[in-house]
């Protein structure tokens, strides 16, 4: 089975509905709690997912794991080996290319229209058009060197990119499961409260947005591991 390594900041930031697809596609998946360990001693993995924290890419001197984390990075996406990065995620991917991350404009939560691009719209991404995805997220970066935009938001233009057929970013939460929404809701309260967002306006909004969220997700993600496994096919097939 081919082995997907995730790599979790944070135990309530999980894979979410994503789990399901990759176990549909075949994937024996293994977390690594990158906070106390190594991504590096675990096997070489067919894919690695990054997920979100509550940290920011440039927290390194209050979290020293990240500067392993992003050397790993680095080198994996050198290779082009497959990798999928989510928020914080996709913010670690950008500052491994070479890019700073930094704090936006404003903190986006809840769900946002993301805008696909042309490229987008040519792409896994052409699911979310059209449908509100949840956001949680303050920071910001340049698009890496190399790198196609393929979604912006009214705040934000890089919500998600991609290099080759081997690596895609989003800044927001197509993972996000209605159990999880809760508990980052109850969980977050305090930030909330700072920001003056109430928690029953991101409840309404999850009952009215969610379902077809779930569904763009779970197609954005099965478009994108169905066209990744092609590629590692024809890959294999010229090394043979």
């Amino acid at each position: 089975m081919p082995l997907a390594l995730v790599l979790r900041h944070l135990d309530i930031a999980h894979l979410g509905n994503l789990e399901a697809v990759l176990r549909d596609h075949g994937y024996d998946i293994r977390y690594v709690d990158v906070t106390s360990e190594s991504p590096r001693d675990h096997p070489e993995a067919d894919l690695v997912v990054v997920l979100g924290g509550d940290m920011g890419a440039y927290e390194k001197d209050a979290h020293p794991f990240l500067v392993g984390e992003l050397a790993y990075l680095r080198d994996r996406l050198a290779a082009e080996r497959p990798t999928l990065g989510i928020c914080l995620g996709g913010q670690l991917i950008a500052e491994a290319l070479g890019e700073t991350v930094r704090k936006g404009k404003t903190v986006e939560i809840g769900f946002r229209e993301v805008t696909p691009t042309e490229a987008g719209l040519d792409s896994p991404l052409r699911h979310v058009a059209g449908v509100p995805m949840m956001q949680w997220h303050g920071d910001t970066f340049g698009l890496p060197s190399g790198a196609i935009r393929l979604a912006s938001s009214s705040a934000y233009s890089n919500e998600a990119f991609a290099l080759g057929d081997y690596a895609l970013a989003v800044q927001f939460h197509p993972e996000l499961t209605a159990e999880m929404y809760e508990t980052w809701i109850v969980g977050g309260l305090d930030e909330l409260a700072a920001l003056e967002i109430e928690p029953d306006d991101l409840r309404r909004d999850a009952l009215a947005n969610g379902p077809a969220m779930q569904a763009a997700a779970v197609a954005m993600f099965t478009e994108w591991l169905g066209a990744l496994q092609r590629l590692v096919s024809r890959v294999s097939s010229r090394k043979s």
